[in-house]
């Protein structure tokens, strides 16, 4: 545990309606009840409003705008103890086919919140990927460290590694007050359709058949986003300046196992899937170590169940088909269109 705690009144969290914004934001206001929450969130496709329902207003400012726009994140940050940010273009299929928007927003939508921070002097924490560090093969022991030289290998991928490296240099050279977290991936409520698992319960309660990417052997490393939020807050409150801190959960799982799980759960067959052709450049493991995190911040996971978690996320979707439903169809149809 580091010796000075940093105990911020007012953060801004940048893509605070998105799937692991949004779940930030929710455990921060039942977490931590001196805390007011100021949400900068686009509202692209993956954005939804509906996803900080419940949350009340003395808690929670909404602010409907984008991360490249250096005046209002000027005017936002000058009033916030922290910036938390989330924001990014963040699916591996839609670089592949258009990478333009995973620049401007994953680099220079960075760029623009540093320039900020580095004005106002204001504490910034950046969320990453372990997809910066490409991938491991599924026969190798090792795991994901802080020290891991970076190798992305999609444009998603790449444009996060060089958000990365905008904040080290940010740090180093301005004296900014930041840090980073590097994130397995993520499973839980108000995740968008067209992710993984969310996809695999939804097509099940749609009475579609799963689809599985090439032979299903590829290897993630899954944690629960309220486990996720709480090593965000650690790191944000208790991290040291200048570090990164690789946030996982010891949940390494091919994607066939993950997906006849949700097929064992829902009541289905373990071979009730179709296969699909394997995405371009598809990482086959990624695995995360955790230690730093753990030894140095004191942080553990609460959710080491898997098959709990997992039971708990189908059950959110089963209640919250309202939520889903209206998009569901037009992703199911762009995956068609390009055969998956």
């Amino acid at each position: 545990m580091t010796d000075q705690v940093f105990c911020p009144n007012h953060i801004v969290v940048t893509g605070g309606a998105g799937f692991i914004g949004s779940n930030f934001v929710h455990w921060v206001v039942k977490n931590q009840p001196q805390v007011h929450v100021t949400v900068l969130d686009a509202l692209t496709y993956a954005g939804n409003r509906e996803n900080l329902a419940g949350i009340p207003d003395s808690r929670l400012a909404f602010v409907h705008g984008n991360i490249c726009d250096e005046e209002l994140v000027d005017r936002l940050v000058a009033n916030t103890d922290a910036v938390v940010h989330f924001a990014a273009e963040s699916h591996n299929d839609n670089s592949i086919n258009d990478p333009t928007p995973f620049l401007r927003t994953n680099v220079q939508g960075t760029y623009v919140l540093l320039q900020a921070c580095r004005k106002h002097d204001v504490r910034f924490h950046h969320i990453s990927t372990d997809e910066v560090y490409g991938d491991l093969a599924l026969d190798d022991p090792s795991r994901f460290t802080e020290s891991t030289p970076y190798n992305p290998s999609s444009p998603y991928s790449s444009t996060k590694a060089s958000s990365d490296m905008l904040v080290r240099a940010w740090v180093r050279t301005f004296g900014v007050r930041a840090t980073i977290s590097n994130c397995s991936n993520n499973y839980g409520p108000y995740q968008h359709v067209e992710k993984f698992i969310p996809r695999q319960i939804t097509n099940l309660l749609c009475g579609i058949r799963p689809k599985l990417y090439g032979d299903g052997l590829n290897v993630r490393d899954w944690i629960h986003a309220e486990d996720h939020s709480s090593a965000v807050w650690c790191i944000l409150t208790q991290g040291r300046i200048g570090e990164t801190y690789l946030i996982g959960a010891d949940g390494e799982r091919s994607n066939i196992q993950v997906l006849r799980a949700i097929l064992e759960a829902m009541g289905a067959g373990p071979d009730d899937f179709d296969w699909v052709r394997d995405r371009p450049g598809h990482d086959r493991r990624y695995a995360i170590d955790s230690t730093k995190l753990r030894t140095e911040l004191g942080w553990q996971p609460k959710h080491t169940d898997f098959s709990q978690g997992l039971a708990q996320t189908i059950q959110w979707y089963r209640e919250h088909q309202g939520w889903w439903r209206p998009v569901k169809e037009a992703t199911e149809a762009r995956y068609a269109a390009t055969g998956q």
